[in-house]
């Protein structure tokens, strides 16, 4: 430990006091605070966010501000499912301390990573407030193991009766008081959340760090609550056209954890003969987002519920085909009947970013509804951005399907499906609080408090060199042209602990690469309190990753209004993270760019630009651009040109604009014609493939360090991989050499990618 560190905590210690205490089980929900502390748990009031408001005129002539959406997790749920009817415990640590401005130490050293002044505090395990409570916490029963409390029941929830207070939490009695745990749950904390508190067992001080919450979901409670989204449909009504029930295999978790709703009348294999599920398909559309929720649900499918993928299956184990694939009931070659099969549960991960996509949606559940309609016993699941969207209006349109799940409900998939096989119906699109452990039990009664080992949300990765990491889920910005916040719901930043645990996971396993995936990755750390940074992530990740493990940190998707100038130095110095930045531009007009509600102009985002090439001049820049947007004249869309041969980016996606739901861009009159906007998008496409080439062009002749990912799929004789500036690059090699960091020279420039050469050692 730093020097200063151990002066300042010595200076700050004092004897504590003990203080008598009322039983855990028999406190009131309004304890008394302590007359001579203040209780604070450094959340700032909930406020509106927004740089740009539409105003309404009041009735003196006046103009009014406009309420903006919710920005806080909690705030955003709906009445009838608020925080404490949804979160049952938390799982907590603290650091007991003498004085409240040892305390203040404790959360300036703990939120600037270990810094003190000059001095860094030891960084080994990758946990520093662990570190901080072995050495300085004062409470003996916790210092030792970490400051660990362990699950810790909310005695707001109104299914954590005094009995069952008395019972869990009990074990709490001589390390924090009932008002201390209370005035954590008030604070509606969640994962990553760090919180101070008065002791009242004691004249000291509680920092208290939440490193998850639990939810136990209950949909029957959640779809007859007034106000909600959700829906669950006990009974299903026979298919018109039909006349069949719609039937469903029954889904077994794992665990044994199988407790759901009730009803002697429901499907049941006596009733129907339904079979266990076994086999999976799932198909994903969209952007990397996406891709990263599918390897979640898949791996809630397998390690949850036992399920297969229908792609794993060997030939030799059975003859199961897809409908989907197969065209005919007899083979070609032999006339002889063979087996049509279907998967035990269809899942379709959906985007709603582009236009027809819903229709995208319709089109490919048509042959499952059809062998559902048939009798097939057959789980038929919609999630993503186009089940939020459309919600219980799908299971309208089709009532084949089971079950509609927005994106924040995956952690919770493993219990819908039980319910599914049990003959429900369900459209889970509610807001809803993240939570690490998902649908996993939480053993409430087990008075050690133990962390289960393999906590997280199991996830099943689609590459073995490269991975997706999630950062911080869902957009505050509510752009006009965009179904984001809509679909994907307020941010929700995961703790800088838990994305390390998944990173030193899959370090362990032997991977390279991580892209951290955000779809507004700069506001990483807002809705936390306190606040963190997306470079005080970067910065702790690289910190706490260990040598010759995971060598490479990626990330997207940043915004103009919130980059900062610490991410460009986290960027430029920062041995782990790849100089590569993704900064969608959109526009270059400053007039169409406020008709987007984007929040910055041409000149800040070149000011940006001019940064970047300042303090990493190799760098890569991407971006993203869309053309003929409501009103958009020609003149305007000659800044978005101006603006590309000001930068020259390495790769550019470019999109003609197309109104989506329930956007506030789609009601207007003044939309640009097709050929208008076809016309742009060829301008801007032609003008970004010429940018793109030049960039390809100054690597020719360098050596090049490259990740190797993989063959190339056109080309078996050839590997390819990627720079730390995001460039393909294709060059003879064997595929032994996957995962493995070469260097490689230059030797031909195409637009997209690069040919090269292996350079001996």
């Amino acid at each position: 430990m730093a020097a200063s560190l151990l002066v300042l905590m010595a200076a700050c210690l004092t004897p504590l006091t003990p203080i008598n205490f009322v039983g855990v089980g028999a406190f009131s929900h309004h304890p008394p605070s302590p007359s001579h502390k203040t209780s604070s748990l450094l959340h700032p009031p909930t406020i509106l966010h927004s740089t740009i408001q539409k105003d309404d005129a009041t009735a003196d002539g006046t103009k009014a501000k406009k309420e903006w959406f919710p920005i806080h997790p909690a705030d955003a749920l709906s009445p009838s499912n608020d925080y404490n009817s949804l979160v049952k415990s938390a799982y907590l640590r603290h650091i007991l301390v003498a004085s409240e401005e040892m305390a203040d130490l404790i959360l300036d050293v703990y939120m600037k990573g270990g810094t003190l002044q000059q001095d860094t505090y030891a960084k080994t395990d990758g946990d520093i407030f662990n570190r901080i409570a072995n050495d300085v916490s004062l409470c003996a029963d916790t210092r030792e193991d970490g400051g660990k409390i362990g699950w810790v029941d909310n005695p707001l929830n109104e299914d954590n009766t005094s009995d069952r207070l008395e019972k869990t939490n009990a074990v709490l009695h001589g390390i924090v008081s009932p008002d201390v745990i209370q005035t954590v749950f008030q604070g509606r904390v969640k994962g990553g959340d760090v919180v101070k508190a008065p002791a009242s067992e004691c004249d000291g001080w509680h920092v208290i760090r939440v490193d998850d919450v639990h939810i136990e979901l209950n949909p029957l409670t959640m779809a007859t609550s007034e106000g909600s989204k959700n829906v669950i449909n006990t009974k299903r009504n026979k298919l018109k056209g039909s006349g069949k029930v719609p039937l469903s295999p029954v889904f077994q978790r794992v665990d044994g954890g199988n407790n759901g709703i009730e009803d002697d009348d429901r499907q049941s294999k006596t009733i129907y003969s339904v079979p266990d599920a076994q086999y999976y398909k799932i198909l994903t559309a969209g952007c990397q987002m996406n891709v990263a929720d599918s390897e979640r649900i898949m791996g809630v499918l397998e390690g949850e519920l036992g399920l297969k993928s229908l792609e794993t299956l060997d030939n030799d184990e059975n003859d199961r085909l897809d409908p989907t694939l197969a065209a005919s009931t007899k083979s070609a070659s032999t006339k002889k009947n063979v087996k049509k099969a279907t998967p035990d549960i269809l899942l379709l991960n959906t985007c709603t970013i582009r236009d027809h996509a819903e229709q995208k949606v319709y089109d490919a559940l048509g042959p499952y509804t059809a062998a559902k309609r048939a009798g097939k016993p057959l789980a038929i699941v919609v999630a993503g951005c186009v089940a939020q969207q459309e919600g219980e209006a799908l299971l309208r349109r089709f009532p084949e399907v089971d079950l509609v799940l927005g994106p924040q409900y995956i952690p919770w998939l493993g219990e819908l499906l039980v319910e599914v096989g049990k003959g429900s119906q369900l459209c889970m699109t509610d807001s809803m609080i993240w939570s690490e452990k998902g649908g996993m039990d939480v053993k409430n009664s087990d008075i050690s408090r133990e962390k289960d080992g393999d906590w997280m949300v199991p996830i099943k990765r689609g590459h073995s060199t490269r991975a997706w990491v999630n950062v911080i889920y869902g957009c505050n910005e509510h752009c006009t042209y965009c179904v984001v916040p809509g679909v994907r719901g307020v941010e929700q930043s995961r703790s800088m602990d838990a994305i390390l645990q998944e990173c030193l996971q899959l370090a362990a396993s032997g991977y390279k690469e991580v892209t951290l995936l955000g779809q507004n990755i700069d506001a990483y750390g807002r809705d936390m309190t306190p606040k963190r940074t997306f470079a005080d992530l970067l910065n702790f990740l690289n910190d706490n990753l260990p040598p010759d493990t995971i060598s490479r940190i990626r990330y997207v998707t940043s915004h103009p209004r919130y980059f900062s100038d610490r991410v460009i130095d986290a960027v430029a110095n920062l041995d782990k993270v790849c100089e590569c930045f993704h900064m969608p531009f959109q526009a270059g007009s400053d007039k169409v760019l406020r008709d987007m509600r984007r929040g910055y102009s041409f000149d800040s985002y070149m000011n940006i630009i001019r940064k970047i090439r300042a303090k990493a001049p190799d760098a890569s820049i991407c971006g993203d651009v869309i053309v003929g947007f409501p009103g958009e004249t020609e003149d305007e869309f000659q800044w978005t040109l101006d603006l590309m041969e000001a930068v020259h980016f390495d790769n550019l996606n470019t999109f003609a604009y197309s109104p989506r739901p329930n956007t506030e861009a789609a009601n207007w009159d003044n939309q640009i014609p097709p050929d208008v906007q076809s016309d742009r998008l060829q301008r801007v496409q032609a003008l970004a493939a010429k940018h793109a080439m030049e960039r390809s062009q100054r690597y020719l002749d360098r050596e090049v360090e490259v990740l190797v990912e993989d063959r190339n799929p056109k080309n078996g004789d050839e590997l390819m991989g990627r720079t730390r500036q995001g460039r393909q690059v294709f060059f003879p090699g064997d595929l032994s050499l996957k995962g493995e960091l070469v260097m490689v020279k230059i030797v031909e420039a195409r637009t997209w990618s690069l040919v090269g050469q292996m350079v001996a050692e």
